[in-house]
């Protein structure tokens, strides 16, 4: 039993922090519902044209949105309320979905309304995410990160398992309106859940929003090659092994279209099992070395899902990759929430969202360009191998994530000793000590005690 215990996940940060817990419960119901367009709109765009390269073009179009959005989104983060942030954002995600269940009900769908609603939910997630993703840092105490990443990605994987297996039927038997309507009534309920979150105010001295506060987050992330190695490794990764956009023709030419909603669903049975077991990685200190074998365990997974000819051996594949991508993600948040400083958090978190989602969208578009050239299978074990070899040169290129340790790192130190400052701070009362206030603020935002 001690042992076993030792594999579950650590519940430390659900017991520390409402805030947590509040915002756990609603990703669970965002995830769900989102995974219902997410699955619908490719299928959508294949059923009215009927190419690889237009469910591809989906990942272009929401590459500058992105982009730009996810930049500023950092800066906002830093400069407003976060809870404002993301409260003003879900409502917009919901509103983008409702477009999407009017154009499903037409006599006729038109396509042009897929893509640009592809390229808004693109700006509202890119402004969202930095808020999200630097809450974390302010409501989990320190010594906490890693067992809330395992947490909040063991919420994703039951989203996102049971989204798209679902998904895949209701667009079946019940058409896309019933899918996208699913994912409107998941955002109203999101909004009502956000709306309770504590006020989560930025420093006093904060200041608004620019292009000099998002180059002095850049120059940061510059001068810190541990954080540059987990960008480029994951967006290595994602740009060359991330097959998703040409599941639908992969189904077709393995003659399982049957398999469709179990190949989406296929990567976060991997990640959930992991997660299930993710007890042990509360005591890893070697972040760095999870980041690492986790994007190569994801190529290898990939090479080996394009190989393989049997569906059932493909969809093992994608399961083992969906775990590779769990454990290189638990180092890589870890990391970024344990070593930067809280007054650029968001900031840093804006680049964090590019360099996690600007990969899969330029793999989507690599992967449907490659399908049409070289073949579905082709473009599936390809990009494994690409990310396997791309993973190792960066290695080299930047040792210093290896060698990463978050016992000795100077940056881990120093974020752990201002954090337990203002929680010292925030058990004192309003009014003790001096400084910044943030103390005071972390408080507002739920920090726990």
């Amino acid at each position: 039993m001690p042992k076993l215990s030792s594999l579950l996940p650590d519940p430390a940060p659900w017991r520390a922090s409402a805030d947590f817990r509040l915002l756990w419960i609603q990703g669970l119901v965002t995830y769900f519902s989102s995974f219902m367009a997410l699955i619908a709109l490719p299928l959508q765009i294949k059923d009215l044209t009927g190419s690889p390269f237009a469910v591809g073009a989906m990942g272009l179009v929401e590459l500058v949105p992105l982009i730009v959005f996810g930049l500023y989104g950092g800066a906002l983060a830093d400069a407003v309320d976060r809870r404002k942030v993301i409260v003003a954002t879900e409502a917009g995600l919901g509103l983008l979905a409702l477009i999407l269940l009017v154009n499903a009900m037409l006599p006729s769908p038109m396509l042009w309304p897929l893509y640009v609603v592809a390229a808004g939910v693109s700006a509202l997630a890119g402004l969202q995410r930095p808020a999200l993703d630097s809450l974390m840092a302010r409501i989990v105490p320190h010594e906490h990160q890693t067992a809330a990443a395992a947490l909040n990605s063991l919420r994703w994987q039951m989203g996102a398992i049971a989204g798209p297996a679902l998904a895949g039927l209701v667009v079946a038997y019940a058409g896309h309106a019933t899918a996208y309507g699913v994912t409107v009534a998941g955002f109203a309920v999101s909004v009502l859940l956000c709306r309770r979150l504590a006020p989560a105010p930025p420093a006093h001295d904060a200041e608004k929003p620019s292009l000099r506060g998002i180059a002095e987050g850049a120059r940061y992330a510059w001068s810190r090659p541990v954080l540059l190695g987990t960008y480029a490794i994951d967006l290595a990764a994602m740009f060359f092994a991330f097959p998703n956009t040409i599941f639908p023709f992969l189904a077709d030419e393995l003659d399982a279209e049957w398999s469709l909603g179990l190949m989406y669903a296929a990567g976060s049975v991997g990640s959930l099992v992991l997660g299930l077991t993710s007890g042990w990685t509360s005591r890893i200190r070697r972040h760095g070395l999870l980041v690492v074998c986790g994007a190569a365990g994801w190529g290898l997974a990939i090479a080996a899902a394009g190989w393989f000819s049997n569906v059932w051996l493909v969809l093992l594949c994608l399961g083992f990759a969906g775990a590779g991508d769990m454990l290189s993600g638990l180092g890589r948040s870890t990391i970024w929430n344990q070593t930067i400083p809280e007054e650029l958090r968001g900031r840093l978190a804006g680049i964090e969202v590019l360099s996690y989602s600007v990969g899969p969208q330029l793999g989507q578009a690599r992967a449907g360009a490659m399908a049409g050239w070289t073949g579905t299978r082709a473009a599936v074990w390809t990009g494994g191998v690409a990310c396997v070899a791309s993973v190792g040169l960066l290695c080299l290129a930047l040792p210093k994530l290896l060698t990463y340790d978050a016992t000795t790192d100077e940056d881990a130190a120093r974020r752990k000793a201002r954090q337990e400052e203002d929680r010292d701070r925030q058990d004192r009362g309003p009014g003790a000590g001096h400084g910044t206030g943030r103390g005071a603020e972390e408080a507002g935002a739920g920090a726990p005690a």
